[in-house]
């Protein structure tokens, strides 16, 4: 027990130490890093999560969209928004665990939803990259 508490405590240490480097590290002149991009790739991703979380939840009531390890279950509506919010940051991650699973049309929302996540980080990228290269022509 104490074994596992010392490295959850090493592990959280180590979490914020990196976030913090990250963030407040030294930055270079040639350094592609962006505040002003990554904090609106953060916000893009809490956008598109939230509308297709409430998509989802919203949809719940014209029928069931999304499966609970497989089989159909009337959630009380609090749970079935916390199971909107969960399937859908797990699509946009394109991480797909597969224990709640969309049927219908939710299918192709979770499709339309994994590329968007799939894409995000390659435009953000295209647009650092973009910044960058006009800076070196520019002078």
């Amino acid at each position: 027990m104490l074994i596992a508490i010392i490295s959850i405590l090493l592990i959280i240490f180590l979490l914020i130490g990196s976030l913090n480097a990250f963030l407040f590290g030294k930055v270079h002149k040639r350094s592609y890093f962006s505040y002003e991009i990554f904090y609106t790739l953060l916000v893009v991703y809490f956008t598109v999560l939230t509308s297709f979380a409430c998509l989802y939840f919203v949809l719940s009531f014209q029928g069931v969209i999304l499966l609970d390890d497989g089989k159909l279950h009337r959630l009380p509506p609090f749970e079935t928004l916390a199971h909107s919010f969960y399937f859908s940051g797990v699509t946009l991650m394109t991480v797909g665990y597969g224990d709640i699973t969309p049927i219908g049309w939710g299918r192709l929302l979770a499709l339309i939803e994994s590329l968007i996540g799939y894409i995000l980080p390659t435009a953000f990228f295209l647009k650092v990259f973009q910044g960058k290269n006009g800076e070196r022509l520019s002078r």
